[in-house]
C-alpha cells in the first residue's frame, strides 16, 4: 500500500495510530463513537454490566483492527 492509502498514520511516540488523515478514518472513528454512546442506551451498564461490556469491547477491538488492516505498519525493530 502506498503511503497515500493509508488512513491512519503512526503516533510520532509510542505505539499506534494517531488521527486519521483521510475521510474513510474519520467515518470509521464517527461510527465507533456513535456505537460506544449507543451501548448506554440498548445496555444500560447499570442493569446489563455483562452485555455492554461485551458490546464496549467488540467496538474497540473492531476499531483497533481496522487501524491496523489500514493504517501505517508498524516497522520491526
Amino acid at each position: 500500500m502506498q503511503k497515500d492509502d493509508y488512513w491512519f498514520p503512526l503516533r510520532s511516540h509510542g505505539w499506534g495510530w494517531g488521527l486519521p488523515i483521510r475521510w474513510q478514518g474519520w467515518l470509521v472513528y464517527g461510527m465507533a463513537f456513535s456505537l460506544l454512546a449507543a451501548m448506554f442506551f440498548v445496555f444500560p451498564p447499570a442493569t446489563h454490566a455483562v452485555p455492554f461490556l461485551i458490546g464496549t469491547w467488540t467496538v474497540i477491538l473492531a476499531l483497533v483492527f481496522v487501524c491496523w488492516l489500514k493504517g501505517e505498519p508498524h516497522q520491526r525493530v
